[in-house]
């Protein structure tokens, strides 16, 4: 775990570093390595001592921050802050596992451009996989290509059965094709 701590309107301080960076090994137990912390800790006006923390770890990121009047106190709530977020992402993830069985499979195969625009009669095939696609909500699709920072995913819906694709429009909001059925 990388953790990089900053002090902001105060003097940087050993034993508080220490201890932010002791509070954030915690949350480790949520979410897979590598992680990487940017702790800052500010004081402001002299009285508000504010804790800020931006984690981001294999494709998700959480930010949390607290502020009061005590820094050691302020890092505890942040901590606690980030962990309760960890705890319902990790929930999340748990309740939207997959009924067993129900999973299909789809071929993806990637053509050589040169052969498609020669015309020739059968394009050339560079490399072939094939993978489960498994049920899920569109809600839970969007979250896994957001873990794995795909640009879109095929996916089968979960109350359908029907295999679906949501992808990432430009302007950064989703987009979901359903093919029609006659």
């Amino acid at each position: 775990m990388q953790i990089a701590v900053t002090f902001r309107h105060m003097e940087a301080s050993d034993p508080l570093r220490a201890y932010a960076e002791e509070k954030l090994e915690r949350v480790k137990k949520y979410i897979e390595e590598p992680i990487d912390a940017q702790v800052v800790l500010s004081v402001e006006k002299k009285i508000r001592h504010r804790a800020e923390v931006a984690l981001v770890a294999k494709g998700i990121t959480i930010k949390g921050s607290e502020e009061t009047n005590d820094m050691y106190a302020a890092v505890d709530a942040m901590v606690d802050k980030v962990e309760r977020q960890l705890k319902r992402y990790k929930e999340k993830i748990k309740n939207h596992k997959p009924a067993a069985g129900r999973e299909r499979t789809v071929q993806k195969t990637v053509f050589a451009a040169e052969s498609i625009d020669e015309g020739r009669g059968e394009p050339a095939i560079i490399r072939s996989h094939s993978f489960p696609v498994k049920p899920m909500s569109v809600e839970e699709a969007v979250m896994q290509m957001d873990l794995l920072q795909k640009e879109f995913l095929v996916f089968t819906d979960d109350e359908s059965e029907a295999i679906n694709v949501v992808y990432r429009r430009k302007d950064g909001n989703y987009g979901l094709i359903i093919p029609q059925t006659s």
